[in-house]
């Protein structure tokens, strides 16, 4: 007997990782009790906003700032501008935006405070080109790079050398005032200098390493594009270390923290978890081959796992794009997942983003059961063209399998939960 409704307990365990990671409900303890100079807050990610209306809520004396957050994505802040640009790739607002941050941290003094809050998506929302790198120029790396299948890490690695307020020159902005970063990390390792490319953390990355990165995943951005990067390796600047003494830096929530979150509520329902890696990165259709064959062997023969259990795992996996179609990295690994499982009897799945939206689709993610492909194909859908295409979250959506969210206001990057019962079940 089967004991819980897979799609409902699997929907369940994402909805409590989500949960985990909202900013009402972990970022006030480590805001500061008071300070004696002014308070300013700035932001950029899926979260600021959100962020940003509990720090207004909740610090005491004046406070003022502004944050950005992708289109669609705003809402009040009491005293705190919340601004909006385009995610993932940059538009002028997101030039505005990081104007605008600048600006409203310049000219405080050593007794101010600057609380900069930091989420996944930041880095196309703050977009402020080098010299002798355009806008245009920011658009067409980030497309290349994305669309070429680069891990998050180093297309941040790139941004940050391309830009003006990255890789912690928002912080040196604001020196001599003291800066507080609380952020909730969307990248597998949780490094702070990789979360929205660091706009507050030192950066000690070379320019030679984001020519490399280049030119293995986007080799035909222009040539004036390689040429700036490799004359800034002679003048990039060795920033002073002393004018980053006393900042601090916080994890207010993590991927970890949301899959222990998810694990606790499994136990609660009679189903065992196991968490696998909050750091699974690669291409999609690859890291659905392991798992899938884990999770065929487990049902099979109640080893290492035994049914009824539920592994979890969570990272951020990549996709090259090289169709036209809707979808993202969660419903690409969703549908190679339920082609690698082929029908295998009490295997169940759900892969989403946190944030609520699955790349350019207006999903966050999708179910998978054992009768995904059958339904797939009594419908006259072929999951392989559909890969091929880019296309996987239109196929769930024919089949109602897709979750949808909307924006939720965070990010722990993906979220994935495969549900084994025994055989048969």
């Amino acid at each position: 007997m089967i004991p819980v409704n897979p799609k409902s307990f699997l929907t369940g365990l994402f909805n409590r990782a989500v949960n985990a990671a909202r900013a009402d409900l972990v970022l006030s303890p480590h805001l500061p009790v008071s300070f004696k100079g002014r308070t300013v807050v700035v932001g950029a990610g899926k979260a600021a906003a959100a962020m940003a209306a509990v720090v207004d809520e909740r610090m005491p004396g004046p406070v003022q700032g502004c944050v950005v957050v992708p289109y669609g994505a705003g809402m009040p802040a009491g005293r705190i501008e919340v601004l909006e640009a385009a995610h993932p790739v940059p538009d002028v607002s997101s030039v505005a935006a990081a104007r605008a941050l600048l600006l409203s941290v310049a000219d405080l003094g050593p007794n101010d405070l600057v609380i900069a809050l930091i989420s996944g998506g930041g880095s196309s929302l703050l977009a402020l080109p080098a010299d002798g790198i355009l806008l245009e120029d920011k658009q067409e790396i980030t497309r290349a790079l994305l669309n070429g299948g680069a891990p998050i890490g180093q297309i941040n690695t790139v941004r940050k050398h391309l830009s003006k307020i990255k890789g912690g020159r928002l912080a040196l902005a604001a020196y001599p005032a003291k800066v507080l970063t609380l952020a909730i990390s969307d990248v597998p390792g949780d490094d702070p200098a990789m979360v929205a490319s660091g706009p507050t953390v030192q950066d000690f990355s070379t320019a030679e390493v984001a020519v490399k990165i280049l030119k293995s995943y986007a080799p035909n951005v222009p040539s004036r594009i390689f040429e700036a990067l490799e004359s800034r390796q002679a003048v990039m600047p060795q920033f002073d270390r002393r004018k980053f003494n006393g900042h601090e830096f916080r994890f207010v929530a993590t991927p970890a923290m949301s899959l222990e979150c998810a694990a606790r509520n499994a136990r609660d329902e009679g189903v065992t978890p196991y968490i696998l890696s909050d750091k699974i990165e690669g291409d999609a259709c690859e890291v659905a081959k392991p798992l899938a064959a884990i999770a065929r062997h487990c049902a099979a023969t109640s080893e290492p796992f035994p049914p009824p259990c539920v592994l979890l795992s969570g990272g951020e996996t990549t996709v090259k794009v090289t169709g036209k179609g809707e979808g993202g990295r969660n419903t690409h690994f969703a549908l190679s997942f339920a082609q690698e499982i082929d029908g295998a009897a009490g295997i169940y799945a759900i892969s989403c983003d946190t944030d609520g939206i699955d790349g350019n689709s207006s999903a966050a993610g999708t179910f998978v059961s054992p009768d995904t492909l059958a339904r797939g194909r009594n419908c006259g859908l072929d999951a392989r063209t559909y890969l091929d295409n880019n296309d996987t979250a239109r196929f769930f959506a024919q089949l109602g399998d897709t979750i949808i969210t909307g924006p939720t206001q965070t990010n722990v990057n993906d979220f994935r939960a495969i549900l084994i019962l025994a055989a048969g079940e």
